[in-house]
């Protein structure tokens, strides 16, 4: 195996571990919520914004800890025959299959970044070219130029009403790693193939 490629499986290996033990202590945060969601409905007045936040945190859990999930293969899979293969009838497995949720992956992230475009206030047929453009003016002409460019930002239909862009942008992140995790897996397999063990 290419070192480049050996290096790039333990790079996206370190960075999901660092962020899926971060995100792991956001299920310690939702908890708290929920918490204080029980506690302000008995004793206080309701708040209007611990059901949406704890919905929140979880889509952030669950997409920030799914790389690190995939890594340490805790995902789920059918292990009626996977089980019983030796590893590199498994890795086989893994190296075809892995096409097919590369391609799942690309299409949820597409879907992802068209919806963070709309909730930026773009309501056109070219969404990347929009992200695009925006993160370039946010770079070279900072956040007052970028703003400009933002149209009327998308609102919860809560009585909270929060902003969405940032989970929108926080789900696109995760999305993101899941494919550079997936890409690693894939090399992985490809090295176990050849009988080197990353």
């Amino acid at each position: 195996m290419p070192k480049a490629i050996l290096a790039y499986i333990r790079a996206i290996d370190r960075m999901n571990r660092f962020i899926g033990h971060i995100a792991v202590y956001m299920f310690f945060v939702l908890v708290g919520v929920l918490l204080w969601s029980t506690a302000s409905k008995v004793l206080l007045t309701p708040s209007l914004w611990t059901l949406e936040m704890a919905q929140f945190l979880m889509v952030a859990y669950f997409v920030l800890g799914g790389p690190y999930s995939i890594q340490m293969g805790s995902n789920v899979r059918m292990d009626l025959f996977y089980a019983g293969w030796s590893l590199r009838t498994k890795a086989w497995i893994d190296a075809i299959t892995v096409i097919f949720l590369l391609f799942y992956l690309g299409v949820l992230l597409y879907g992802a970044l068209a919806s963070t475009a709309y909730s930026l206030g773009y309501f056109g047929s070219e969404p990347l070219q929009f992200l695009q453009d925006l993160v370039w003016t946010f770079l070279s002409d900072g956040a007052t130029a970028a703003s400009e460019k933002l149209g009327y930002l998308e609102r919860s239909s809560s009585a909270w009403r929060p902003h969405l862009w940032p989970i929108k942008v926080v789900l696109c992140f995760g999305l993101f790693l899941m494919v550079l995790q997936v890409l690693a897996e894939f090399f992985r397999d490809v090295a176990r193939l050849r009988g080197v063990e990353v």
